[in-house]
């Protein structure tokens, strides 16, 4: 990115590595196992196994790499069946090659530390997978980095200023160590959307004037979420739920959204320095979530120009799900109905009509999902510099700030954001089962929802 706020300045655009190269170069292949006649192994835990996890899992076994294949061999999660689920589907994946998952059942793992025990299986060198709600991030992030993993951690990375700056320190550490890291905003690695971003650096379309994105659908995940039932326990509850809750997720607007957010400043080579925002709960009925129903924001970059984004979560509705950016000299589809494929083009105006396309990325493409895979892989065995969590928590950020000008309907710069003095899951060490969560219902089963004008200086009102 050429052009960022000033808390940029405090981070790292290429990683500096610390330290001899041949000590770090002897902790990369550490974790690099194989048996005589065998190709060398990288092996795997999966923290996290719903569907994200699951998939992200599935993805990392279909790597192709002439020197190493990957193994899963250890998994956690905080619900049984949810990870008893996953290991199912994943042994059905990997049938035709079943040495590719050798996970016992001493090494499922079920509880709030089962991270520990999953990733203590592992040697330094190999990889972790973060596919767990966002707040529990830091922590498995920082035993990752002291145990000398690699790790590929899903999106969003943070939920608030506290925890993105908890993940930059982390990030740094990581660096240190010359501990590979992956994001999985995979859009980034779609070649057509790559050459895209060439092509428009390269002014094909003149400067980028206005931009705007869409994602608009009925409900899907556990975005909206009713009373819960009496014989469930408050925290396990929200961690089954997270869509619904901001400590977990950051809502459904960053859990949804940011990949959207994230292709388009990643075509404008910059981030956002504020936004103001419009949003609402409209068609209730018995939901008690967190989350606003319609979002629609403006963000502004530091050249004035605008990034329009309009989200809604309804069913009935006309459906959108696309990315689109306008330049002086031409516009450029970035996504056409979801993240994958592209279908990228470059028009020679703005009415994006057929017969002005100027270029258009070959189909079929490559699948961004196994590309992410492809390439992290990759830099691990090649030992090159890779890190892509300072940019992750970037999109968490600028996502956040969407989010909160949304909720509290004031206009809120890229700065505020970082220091914004509502942390949302502030104990997240000490869970336990049966404990309290960061949010707790009222007497009516109620969660704290935001409230716009009323409630300016927090997402919302805790609930008497």
């Amino acid at each position: 990115m050429t052009k960022q706020p000033s808390q940029q300045s405090d981070r790292r655009e290429f990683i500096k590595i610390a330290g001899a190269a041949s000590a770090l170069s002897t902790l990369t292949l550490s974790g690099v196992h194989a048996a005589e006649g065998e190709k060398n192994k990288i092996q795997v835990a999966l923290i996290g196994c719903g569907g994200r996890g699951t998939g992200a899992a599935a993805d990392a076994l279909s790597v192709k790499n002439e020197n190493v294949d990957l193994q899963l061999v250890a998994m956690a999660d905080v619900f049984e069946e949810r990870l008893a689920s996953s290991y199912e589907e994943i042994t059905k994946f990997a049938e035709s090659s079943p040495n590719m998952v050798q996970v016992p059942e001493d090494q499922r793992f079920v509880g709030f530390d089962a991270y520990r025990k999953a990733m203590d299986l592992l040697s330094p060198g190999d990889i972790a997978i973060f596919a767990t709600p966002l707040a529990f991030r830091p922590i498995h992030f920082q035993y990752a980095i002291d145990r000398g993993l690699h790790v590929f951690m899903e999106k969003p990375l943070v939920a608030d200023g506290v925890s993105a700056k908890q993940m930059y320190e982390l990030a740094a550490q990581a660096d240190a160590k010359n501990l590979k890291c992956g994001v999985g905003l995979m859009v980034r690695h779609c070649r057509g959307r790559q050459e895209l971003h060439q092509r428009i650096a390269d002014g094909e379309i003149g400067d980028l004037v206005a931009m705007r994105a869409y994602r608009m659908h009925g409900p899907v995940g556990s975005c909206f979420s009713t009373r819960k039932p009496a014989d469930r326990k408050e925290l396990m509850w929200q961690i089954e739920r997270f869509h619904s809750f901001l400590w977990a997720s950051g809502g459904l607007f960053n859990d949804f959204y940011i990949h959207q957010i994230d292709e388009i400043c990643w075509m404008k080579n910059a981030w956002p320095i504020k936004a103001q925002a419009l949003g609402g709960r409209n068609y209730r009925e018995n939901y008690v979530d967190q989350n606003f129903d319609v979002y629609s924001v403006e963000y502004t970059f530091d050249d004035g120009t605008k990034f329009f984004f309009d989200g809604r979560t309804m069913t009935g509705c006309y459906n959108d799900m696309s990315s689109v950016v306008h330049g002086s000299k031409g516009s450029a589809i970035v996504s056409t109905a979801g993240h994958t494929p592209g279908k990228v083009r470059i028009f020679g105006g703005q009415r994006q009509n057929r017969r002005d396309v100027v270029w258009a990325y070959p189909q079929p493409e490559q699948n961004p999902y196994q590309l992410e895979w492809q390439d992290l892989v990759d830099a691990i065995v090649e030992d090159r510099p890779y890190n892509e969590v300072p940019r992750g928590v970037e999109a968490s950020v600028v996502s956040n700030m969407g989010r909160i000008a949304a909720h509290t309907g004031q206009e809120i710069t890229f700065q505020q954001t970082m220091d914004w003095p509502q942390e949302l899951a502030p104990n997240i060490a000490d869970f336990t089962p049966d404990g309290p969560a960061p949010v707790m219902p009222d007497s009516a089963g109620r969660y704290p929802f935001p409230m716009p004008g009323i409630v300016r200086d927090a997402e919302y009102k805790v609930l008497s």
